[in-house]
């Protein structure tokens, strides 16, 4: 992202505004500065450490500091880990403020209603159960604050959907949050008992040991990521008109899967599955992706060979899961017009009868050499028109509905050709009995 919108700026600008107000009551509320130093530094060297190290943050520093301080001190202590983070993209003087008023603002939410709860007493006194309530009310706000502040910068820089996204970043950060915040809450108990800030040290242990975990685990996840990254970008220099393409469909699999109530894990393999559907073209002759005009019958049988293909390709690849099934049979049909095998209305795998649906959906509202691109209501008509016959009528209302409600924002286009790819005349469009007009897939 390197040129930020200017109504993203704005929003930064606002941020650092209510942190300065946030830090305003300094001068007039008692301070432990020694702490706040000590926490600072603590904060700023972990945090330096776990991104580099562990691909993680240095939550339990701060979340003792809500613990410990005053709201407007407890929003000091992750400024300067912040402002003197690694950024990787730029601008980063604009990201490094971005983060750091972030970070501020939610530390700032969370001792406050730690602060309201009675929280400073239960954490002097050592009353851990009763410690327990302030600290969870204060991990759920600091929680809620990350995630609509990010939510609302990603909306604005990025054009996501402000509920969609504030719910998905909240979800996924409340687990690891509250597992900072149980130490966070430990941390600050020995910090304020006889035995210091030395202690509270032996807390961070633990800490470290499920920073590993949480490490590997992400290391595994990047690693298939990349796996399926460069298959995309294989498929995408080789068919050059559909760049894009594959991302979409893996984009509307995945809105299908968590409308039909699908568990975070399956949502994620249609998503895969999507991604992947087209990773057999790696095995037809380029000339037939390019050609100009249209197919023989041979050449049309050379084509619809890609999803045995892709499933082949994907054999080895452990973590796909029923994702190959949806690569192989995407393009079945309900009534048995499709291919390769001619199933028959539930014969065909569910994953493959969800990416049958964001396939065609995806080719109808994009463009192609052969073909504009359709509105989007035409294409959900086309659809439902061709529910039944076609396609799952589960899965196309699925996909009518949580388009109707949240819109299509497909990530990446496919408007242009490839990098490096000439450009090609206007291929007539084929005709074909098993999928709906204008898509060639």
């Amino acid at each position: 992202m390197q040129a930020v919108p200017a109504r993203a700026r704005v929003y930064a600008a606002a941020a650092v505004l209510g942190t300065l107000l946030c830090l305003a009551p300094l001068t007039t509320v008692r301070t432990p500065w020694w702490t706040v130093a000590l926490l600072a530094a603590l904060y700023a060297g972990g945090e330096r450490i776990a991104r580099r190290r562990f691909a993680g943050t240095f939550s339990t520093v701060l979340l003792a500091g809500a613990f410990l301080l005053p709201a407007p001190a407890a929003a000091l202590v992750p400024l300067p880990g912040a402002l003197l983070s690694h950024v990787e993209q730029g601008p980063a003087p604009l990201r490094r403020i971005w983060c750091a008023a972030q970070s501020s603002l939610a530390v700032w939410a969370a001792a406050r209603v730690h602060g309201a709860l009675g929280g400073p007493e239960t954490v002097l006194g050592a009353a851990l159960p009763y410690a327990l309530l302030p600290a969870g009310a204060a991990v759920l706000v600091h929680c809620a604050a990350l995630a609509l502040l990010d939510g609302g910068m990603r909306t604005l820089a990025e054009g996501l959907p402000p509920l969609r996204i504030c719910r998905s970043l909240f979800v996924r950060s409340l687990a690891p949050l509250a597992v900072h915040g149980l130490a966070g809450l430990m941390t600050a108990v020995l910090w304020s008992s006889p035995y210091g800030p030395v202690s509270a040290l032996l807390v961070l242990f633990p800490v470290g040991v499920s920073w590993w975990v949480f490490a590997q685990y992400h290391r595994e996840h990047a690693a298939h990521r990349a796996t399926i990254r460069a298959l995309v970008q294989a498929v995408d220099i080789k068919d050059g008109y559909t760049r894009g393409h594959s991302e979409r469909v893996g984009q509307a699999s995945m809105m299908i899967a968590r409308e039909l109530g699908m568990d975070e894990g399956r949502v994620e393999v249609l998503r895969f599955a999507g991604i992947l559907h087209d990773v057999g073209k790696l095995g037809v002759p380029t000339r037939l992706l390019r050609k100009d005009g249209p197919l023989t019958p041979e050449e049309r049988r050379v084509i619809e060979l890609h999803p045995e293909y892709g499933h082949e390709i994907t054999r080895g690849i452990s973590f796909l899961g029923e994702a190959r099934s949806a690569i192989l049979h995407h393009h079945e049909r309900i009534d048995g017009s499709g291919y390769p095998y001619g199933l028959v209305g539930s014969q065909i795998p569910e994953p493959a009868r969800v990416v049958a649906v964001a396939d065609a959906f995806d080719a109808m509202t994009s463009n192609r050499s052969y073909s504009r691109a359709r509105p989007v209501d035409q294409a959900l008509a086309e659809l439902r028109r061709c529910a039944g016959a076609h396609f799952d009528p589960r899965m196309v209302t699925a996909l009518v509905r949580v388009i109707g409600r949240e819109g299509w924002h497909p990530v990446v286009t496919a408007d242009e050709p490839a990098p490096g790819l000439p450009a090609q005349p206007d291929r007539p469009t084929p005709s074909s009995t098993d999928r709906p007009s204008g898509a060639r897939r």
